[in-house]
């Protein structure tokens, strides 16, 4: 998956190892576009307008992420794979620098019961939902096994289950723009989610300009460098990952009016000569 995973487990019963290990190869095998052989490539690769019968999970991350791509209006978009090659963030051999054509391509993309095709040369990119989704998935088996008191972070993304030996909540700081001077914030993940979207996490720079990894589906480019990070916290990990990707996306005014539209608890920091932070109605209730 290209990142860094830890989970911290409260006398952790056998076979929890080998439950972590289980969840991160199969979502690798169905998920990862960077396997030839993946479930996703094989799909991105099938015929235009043939059927693809797809296993479980990635269904499940698909019908997640098309939902995210209708509710956000696009901004979110699961079949973006073909922009994230031509900038040089993914696989594929595209020109780096070059502008796809501005397009939907979410709406290529037609599932039926178990089955998906492409009507179009899109290709899917869970980059922006799968490390949540595997967070969720890693929880849900720890639980199998009998784990009660969890914290589980992939990439930056967090869940936690239960309390600290010491009884008290799995409190995080909430990841912070590098080089940005905002106040620290502290939440509790007993029962929540929080994930990161943030323009420094993988970025190129070209003609003195930060382009960021996401990309804005309405126009094929990576997106403006306005917005440093966006931070979501949600009961799903998944959730939460999607949403933070589609509303740095959106940019301050849609992005947070998404926020508020869809009752998310969202924190946007804004670049600027003075960093600016934005708390959506749902974050602020929490903290009070």
């Amino acid at each position: 998956m290209g990142t860094n995973w830890s989970v911290r487990i409260v006398e952790p019963p056998e076979g929890c190892d080998a439950a972590i290990h289980a969840v991160l190869a199969r979502v690798i095998d169905q998920m990862s576009n960077w396997e030839a052989d993946s479930a996703i490539s094989r799909f991105n690769r099938s015929p235009i307008g043939e059927w693809m019968t797809l296993p479980d999970h990635m269904l499940g991350v698909l019908r997640a992420g098309l939902e995210v791509a209708r509710l956000s209006d696009g901004a979110f978009d699961p079949a973006v794979g073909r922009a994230v090659d031509a900038w040089g963030f993914g696989p594929g051999t595209g020109a780096r620098g070059t502008e796809p054509s501005p397009s939907c391509p979410w709406t290529a993309i037609e599932v039926d019961g178990s089955r998906a095709m492409r009507r179009a040369d899109v290709a899917l990119d869970f980059s922006g939902i799968a490390k949540g989704f595997a967070v969720d998935a890693v929880i849900d088996a720890l639980r199998d096994v009998g784990v009660d008191n969890a914290l589980v972070e992939i990439g930056g993304e967090l869940r936690g289950i239960g309390v600290k030996p010491d009884i008290q909540p799995w409190w995080v700081d909430i990841e912070a723009p590098p080089g940005l001077s905002v106040l620290p914030l502290r939440v509790a993940l007993s029962g929540l989610s929080a994930a990161t979207s943030g323009d420094y996490r993988r970025f190129r720079m070209a003609g003195g300009r930060r382009l960021s990894h996401s990309i804005d589906p309405a126009t094929g480019r990576p997106v403006a460098d306005a917005v440093a990070s966006v931070t979501i916290l949600h009961d799903s990990a998944m959730m939460a990952d999607a949403w933070a990707t589609a509303i740095l996306v959106a940019g301050p005014e849609r992005g947070m009016a998404l926020a508020k539209r869809h009752g998310l608890a969202a924190r946007m920091i804004e670049r600027g000569q003075t960093p600016r932070e934005h708390l959506s109605p749902a974050l602020e209730a929490m903290l009070d």
